[in-house]
């Protein structure tokens, strides 16, 4: 498997952990120092992996209420063959969010390094 396929496999765990709320499947992608960023309120609000899964856990999964699964990459934006930034768009809900995600390839893998995310409508 190449490089391009194994970013496009750990986007896809990120995919599914939020669309299932599995805080396993999400915490095997992100690093375990990564921060999560968003700027929505217009003030910096800044959230630790572990504040974010639990977050996450504790939520209804939009697959449990037989929501259609609307997620897809809009962009990747290669800064090495070992780290890249990975666009995507996703629904949680009624909250369509747009999402910049840092990755860097580690020896256990590709993890999410740091996020900013953005809500781009309620549907």
């Amino acid at each position: 498997m190449n490089l391009s396929h194994e970013l496009i496999d750990a986007v896809q765990t990120y995919f599914d952990a939020l669309y299932y709320c599995d805080t396993e499947k999400l915490n095997s992608v992100f690093h375990e120092s990564s921060s999560l960023f968003d700027a929505d309120n217009g003030e910096l609000f800044v959230e630790p992996i572990k504040s974010f899964s639990d977050d996450v856990g504790s939520r209804v999964s939009p697959a449990s209420q037989g929501q259609e699964r609307e997620d897809e990459i809009l962009m990747i934006d290669w800064l090495s063959p070992i780290s890249a930034v990975v666009k995507i768009r996703l629904r949680a809900h009624q909250n369509v969010f747009v999402d910049h995600l840092s990755f860097v390839k580690t020896p256990e893998g590709w993890k999410i390094v740091a996020k900013i995310w953005h809500l781009e409508k309620v549907v």
